[in-house]
């Protein structure tokens, strides 16, 4: 793609100053409409060490209402960070609804210089590209405008950059052992960043090439292009998007109405193996930490069905400084206002760590969709994003357990029957519970479509049958373990 970008031809400076002076006052103007329409705006300044990404930044921002936007400046990832899935990072900073986030550098510059240091492997590589093709036309499915800045410059204007930055001692830090190694290796650079623009150039979210020689004039192209696709996305806001096929083989999953909930174990039983299955649950604890095995765990089900319950069982048996509990409720302003996987992203655990989900992102697919908090289009298309999210954190190494807990009709009625009637209960059941129950044969749908469609080799759904809760906690903790175990023999 480089190699084929045809230079725009600067204008004389007279006409520069004018054209910036203008675009700058647009670019204003853009924002206040951004924040109006709510279009959350992500822009992305990537390309070769001492380009001028940061100094343009720095023009473009003067512009603009501080309140409104935040820059993220994107370099090595932290051994914090290090310890999370690849686009942990990148998606715990996408912005709100009507604001803008710039990031000065981004994924392109941690895959590629990962490929070209070694670090990251040809197979590695390949998957982080679609990762990132994913992550990019997620954001742009779901409202956002994602604009791309490579900045262009020769080797020969880099080196001077270089050694002129060095030779100030108030510049002479920006100046790193990658910047002089890229310029060394340029002819290398460019080859892989050439490959890496051509995999990534989406027309939902294009490259745009900036030629960085002339610092008021790569402001300008930047401004110019910033205020275009703005006025693009405002004009398209609130199109629906196409339902991609779901491309990830699938587990085949019993309707609910086919699964017998008659089991049940004795008491006496019951208390042996759940000691039992708690002492190896808790031995296993202690070896997914030493290899850093994170371990994701996802409960939904019917209301009063006993995930409180099971879930208790489960944390019991826990180291306490490696586990949390997620209780998910309605999302906060903050959370309703950015991607509906964002609040799920940023609760992720770290490797070795378990993260416990009371109430999980299917949330989408069921309360969302019946509700009406979302589009058609938006419940229709979340089926293969929460795919293609499980298959990123299975791919980053964890392991995945999804329950539902399913009970009978009667069996809720007679559990929020006994919650209202009994004081030290009534904080358990609200009106919102006789509310669902009056649906239950549309959430009934709705859940079996979620399980048939979301059921995947590499994060399966698993039925508790919990009209007998001692039973369904059994399995729960049977179910982690097999899981766990089978991981450790990979």
């Amino acid at each position: 793609m480089i190699k084929e970008w045809v230079k725009g031809k600067k204008p004389d400076d007279e006409v520069l100053a004018a054209r910036l002076e203008k675009a700058r006052y647009e670019l204003a103007k853009r924002q206040q409409m951004i924040k109006e329409k709510k279009l959350p705006v992500l822009v992305v300044l990537d390309g070769w060490g001492a380009a001028g990404k940061g100094s343009v930044l720095g023009r473009i921002i003067k512009n603009l209402d501080p309140r409104f936007f935040k820059t993220f400046t994107l370099t090595k990832a932290s051994e914090e960070e290090k310890r999370r899935p690849f686009l942990y990072r990148y998606f715990n900073k996408i912005p709100e609804a009507g604001k803008i986030v710039f990031f000065d550098g981004s994924w392109m510059d941690e895959v590629t210089r990962g490929y070209l240091k070694g670090t990251v492997k040809p197979k590695e590589y390949e998957k982080r590209l679609e990762s990132i093709k994913r992550f990019e036309r997620q954001l742009n499915d779901n409202g956002y405008l994602v604009v791309k800045f490579f900045f262009q410059i020769g080797q020969e204007e880099q080196r001077l950059r270089l050694k002129r930055l060095k030779e100030d001692k108030n510049t002479g830090w920006r100046v790193d052992k990658w910047d002089e190694w890229q310029n060394r290796h340029y002819d290398r650079c460019m080859e892989v960043y050439d490959k890496y623009l051509d995999a990534t150039n989406q027309f939902i979210a294009p490259w745009y090439f900036v030629d960085s020689k002339n610092r008021k004039w790569a402001e300008l192209q930047v401004t110019e292009l910033l205020v275009q696709s703005i006025d693009i996305a405002l004009k398209n806001a609130g199109r629906s998007v196409p339902i991609l096929q779901n491309t990830f083989p699938l587990v085949k999953m019993p309707l609910l109405s086919e699964i017998s909930l008659d089991q049940k174990v004795e008491d006496a039983k019951y208390r042996q193996e759940l000691d039992r299955l708690q002492k190896r649950l808790s031995e296993l604890h202690n070896e997914i930490y030493h290899k850093k095995i994170p371990v994701i765990i996802a409960y939904e089900g019917w209301d009063a069905a006993g995930k409180g319950g099971n879930i208790k069982r489960l944390a019991a048996a826990l180291d306490p400084r490696g586990y949390e509990v997620h209780p998910i409720a309605s999302p906060e302003p903050h959370e309703k206002s950015r991607h509906y996987l964002w609040r799920f992203w940023t609760r992720l655990p770290k490797k070795g760590h378990i993260a416990i989900f009371d109430r999980t992102w299917y949330g989408r697919v069921m309360v969302e969709r019946l509700e009406g908090f979302c589009s058609e289009n938006d419940w229709q298309r979340a089926y293969t994003e929460i795919n293609e999210f499980e298959k990123e954190l299975d791919d980053w190494g964890a392991v995945i357990v999804k329950f539902w807990v399913q009970i009978d009709q009667d069996t809720q009625l007679e559990r929020f029957t006994d919650r209202q009637n009994t004081p030290e209960k009534q904080w358990k059941i609200t009106d919102e519970d006789w509310r669902n129950r009056e649906k239950w044969d549309q959430y009934e749908v709705a859940v079996n479509e979620m399980i048939q469609k979301t059921s995947t080799e590499f994060a399966p759904w698993h039925i508790l049958e919990s009209n007998d809760k001692h039973y369904a906690r059994l399995k729960a903790l049977e179910t982690v373990i097999a899981a766990i175990e089978q991981r450790l023999k990979k």
